[in-house]
């Protein structure tokens, strides 16, 4: 029988009187890519700090591939991958430093490290920019690092928050076509927060869309899309931002509880562009 990569039940995580994540029951299938999408203040990056064990578990459960993430943080964090909104790259260093630095973080054996780096960076297509400063690589080679810093490790799970933000059409589109590449090669589960419909509509096996700390939708692309269409009673297939909009409503400009995390977007987006 096939664990499931992600499991959340009744996850609630409060800030204040606000419960960003309220009650949320989540599953993510081994070797999916899932789409946890929702206006800002959703919870989305809340119940994503809950999977990776940077954020505790007040109440509820979340297990990642059966381990506990209150219990067994440790077993969790060497099956995970991670990259955040907020850039992690160090611009000091050069690209085979930055990854070379994670497989240190994330206990990649040291006869097996340098081997490891190199497959990384050959995965995004870094290779023969590995020893140049980060600092002078472009918007859409910077997220492609943080990429190779996340698989380093080799994880099971891939947990991508906001990976191609401020990127231009091509390069959010090379960033997808590595993911995918590594994917088909390991098999790894990929969990993905975004913005751009269009990408979770073309790239998601199924999306979850979030709203006030819940799930308010769930299921493939196409399915929430012809839903809608039922809903409205037209033969027009909606488009995925449709479904966004009539799920979220008013929310969309609702960002109570989470505004530290819009005004980091906002920066990794100014330096990414």
């Amino acid at each position: 029988m096939t664990q499931d990569a992600v499991t959340c039940t009744g996850l609630v995580y409060a800030f204040g009187d606000t419960n960003a994540v309220d009650g949320l029951d989540l599953t993510v299938a081994d070797g999916e890519v899932f789409g946890l999408l929702g206006p800002n203040g959703a919870g989305k990056t809340t119940a994503i700090r809950c999977m990776t064990t940077l954020l505790p578990v007040p109440a509820g459960m979340v297990r990642v591939f059966g381990h506990d993430t209150a219990g067994d943080r440790m077993a969790v964090r060497r099956l995970l991958g991670y990259v955040p909104q907020q850039l992690s790259a160090d611009q000091s260093l050069t690209g085979r430093e930055n990854v070379a630095l994670f497989a240190r973080v994330f206990d990649v054996s040291r006869h097996e490290r340098a081997a490891r780096v190199a497959q990384a960076l050959d995965a995004v297509d870094l290779t023969d920019a590995a020893d140049r400063l980060a600092k002078t690589y472009s918007g859409g080679m910077v997220r492609r690092l943080e990429l190779a810093q996340a698989l380093v490790s080799a994880p099971r799970l891939l947990i991508l928050d906001e990976p191609t933000i401020g990127l231009d059409p091509i390069a959010r589109t090379g960033v997808w076509e590595h993911i995918n590449a590594v994917r088909a090669a390991t098999g790894m589960t990929v969990l993905v927060t975004t913005h751009y419909m269009d990408e979770a509509d073309q790239y998601c096996d199924r999306v979850a869309l979030m709203h006030r700390g819940r799930v308010r939708a769930l299921g493939t692309p196409t399915e929430l899309r012809q839903r809608l269409a039922v809903q409205r009673n037209t033969q027009a297939l909606p488009t995925l931002e449709d479904v966004f909009r009539d799920l979220a409503g008013s929310g969309l400009d609702d960002q109570s509880g989470d505004f530290r995390d819009v005004r980091s977007t906002r920066r990794t987006a100014g330096r990414v562009g």
